[in-house]
């Protein structure tokens, strides 16, 4: 008999029992289905991480105040005392520190802004002139915050797209003076549209120079939140941490009372985190495989059982012990492919779905993901396979045939 021949045994033996076969099958489905759509979910967030960082800018380093340091507890704790971080700072970094294109220490705070009766709360910040740079911030209309505005103290201010309508509607806002925090400042730019990006809507925030800033929230004292600085390239990343590192130490008598982060490190441990969700995830998904193995070997032995009679007779007309482990076995691989290939048609049709009800999740099925749930889910059919296939192929022919 050829392998042609035992499939087409095969095919017709499951058929006639299509209720049971597909609830054999049933494990299989929901285990590749869950692993591809698990792995394709976690590869979607981290595209999506990604994506929402490179929003904020690229090759962006971040440097705040006080040393962090983790404890076995693994909570992120300042350690001892710091000296704040200053203007000063900035200036020394942009002019000394290597692989760096632009720089700006920022405030940041909720502004109150009142246009005649019309009142609104959003985010505020204060900035240099290079925040544009590092954060690809585009002005829609006028201009960005420049730096005599900054050295001159001038109360000037950018609004976002959303702060505009809340409050002009669709009167023009350019040149208009609107209060931030009780003190009188005129738009000289509009922002294009952002939306939100790491849970800050960029279109709801006003953006006024570092010295009005450092006057809201700090007294006028020369104290910032943060100095933010883009790397010109991603090679100049680690030698421009490395760097900054250097001109603050000296900075503070020497004193590392600073921390200072990358995208790529932090986009890094965002991957790690992911990675281990989606191991264990795929983990559980896995069992669900090996649960409808256990269920494919368990009905496998009963078709033996039940199939005596049938293997006696073939037996007894020539039949060889191959041929039947042979037949039973690609029974028990037809099941498990049935399931993996209905398996992944539904994960397919469920990330069309979640395309279609979450747009800015980009769920997308990857070959390896597919390629591995489906090569499981043979190596499962084959594994608990083997066992019913040896056992139909031992029975006594004689024995068989007086089976009833």
């Amino acid at each position: 008999m050829n392998i042609l021949e035992c499939i087409l045994m095969a095919l017709g033996s499951l058929s006639e029992n299509k209720v049971r076969s597909f609830l054999t099958t049933l494990g299989v489905i929901i285990g590749v289905m869950s692993v591809i759509l698990l792995v394709s979910l976690g590869e979607a967030a981290q595209a999506y991480i990604e994506n929402q960082f490179n929003g904020m800018g690229s090759n962006v380093i971040i440097i705040s105040p006080g040393k962090q340091e983790t404890t076995n507890s693994m909570v992120v704790v300042n350690a001892g005392s710091f000296r704040k971080l200053t203007t000063q700072n900035a200036r020394e970094i942009k002019r000394k520190a290597f692989g760096v294109k632009a720089v700006s220490g920022t405030v940041i705070g909720t502004a109150q802004i009142r246009y005649r009766n019309i009142e609104k709360n959003c985010l505020l910040i204060g900035c240099q002139e290079d925040l544009a740079v590092i954060r690809e911030l585009k002005v829609f209309t006028g201009r960005f915050i420049e730096e005599q505005d900054i050295d001159k103290n001038n109360k000037v201010c950018v609004i976002g797209m959303q702060v505009k309508k809340d409050i002009f509607g669709s009167k023009p806002a350019l040149h208009e003076k609107i209060s931030i925090n009780r003190s009188k400042h005129v738009i000289v730019g509009i922002l294009e549209e952002r939306g939100q990006v790491l849970g800050i809507n960029l279109d709801d925030i006003v953006i006024v120079p570092l010295r009005s800033g450092q006057q809201m929230f700090y007294g006028g004292e020369d104290t910032v939140f943060e100095i933010a600085v883009a790397a010109k390239s991603p090679e100049d990343i680690k030698p421009a941490t490395e760097s900054i590192r250097q001109i603050l130490i000296a900075a503070h008598d020497y004193n590392e009372d600073f921390t200072i982060v990358d995208q790529d490190g932090i986009l890094d441990s965002f991957g790690k985190i992911l990675d281990a969700l989606r191991l264990m995830l795929a983990g559980i998904a896995a069992i669900s495989l090996l649960v409808g193995g256990i269920g494919i070997m368990n009905i496998m032995l009963v078709s033996v059982r039940e199939r005596t009679r049938e293997v006696g007779i073939r037996k007894a007309v020539g039949a060889r012990r191959s041929d039947i482990a042979t037949q039973f076995l690609i029974e028990a691989v037809t099941l498990s492919v049935c399931g993996g290939l209905v398996g992944v048609t539904i994960a397919w049709i469920s990330t069309l779905a979640l395309g279609v009800f979450y747009p800015t999740m980009p769920v997308i099925i990857s070959t390896w993901s597919v390629l591995t749930a489906f090569l499981f889910s043979l190596t499962v059919g084959v594994f608990f396979g083997v066992y019913p296939a040896i056992k139909a192929s031992g029975v006594d022919p004689v024995e068989a045939l007086r089976y009833e």
